[in-house]
């Protein structure tokens, strides 16, 4: 039950305040998804464990969420997510269910080297995604989305990135590593 709050209060921390309004338009909108996949997805995982029965193996979900990470970051989908109500809608739920699909399928019984495989590469893709957003030098958005430039607010939610995603998927991934470890020498 504890997990089960904790996610409905992630959830609602990340939708009730105007985080683009806070933050600018590109930071606001990387809370949002870093709060879905990395914080609000485990705990709705630990909070109702049927996810765990049910999900893909952990390297198809983390194929999964790769794709659409990657294409929900591509400047005509994040445009179509920043101007119209019903995109943002299906990249949020899509974020929050690939996200689900990953933290369930890493934390299947008798699986902990493969979700620890599967979580190290969720680290992966999103380190390099971040990486991306701080090193291009231009804002890769503002032409699409009809805003000026604001290659900082860029930079920032590549940080957010960094900061979020890559400690909370490394870390769980080598706590699955150190599970499956302890289980083979048993």
């Amino acid at each position: 039950m504890t997990f089960r709050i904790a996610a409905a209060l992630v959830l609602a921390i990340l939708w009730l305040p105007d985080w683009p309004g806070v933050l600018g338009p590109f930071p606001g909108h990387m809370i949002r998804h870093m709060g879905l996949v990395a914080i609000a997805a485990p705990l709705v995982v630990l909070g109702w464990p049927f996810f765990s029965r049910i999900a893909p193996p952990v390297l198809a979900a983390a194929a999964f969420e790769a794709v659409i990470v990657w294409a929900a970051h591509m400047p005509l989908l994040h445009a179509a997510s920043r101007q119209q109500g019903i995109a943002l809608i299906v990249e949020q739920a899509s974020f929050l269910v690939a996200g689900i699909a990953v933290w369930a399928g890493a934390w299947q019984r008798g699986g902990a080297l493969a979700g620890a495989v599967g979580l190290l590469l969720t680290s992966m893709h999103m380190t390099l995604l971040g990486t991306i957003l701080i090193l291009a030098p231009r804002d890769l958005y503002a032409a699409l989305c009809g805003t000026a430039p604001d290659l900082r607010g860029q930079q920032l939610g590549g940080i957010i990135m960094l900061g979020i995603g890559t400690p909370i998927y490394l870390l769980a991934g080598l706590s699955l590593t150190a599970s499956a470890l302890n289980e083979r020498s048993a």
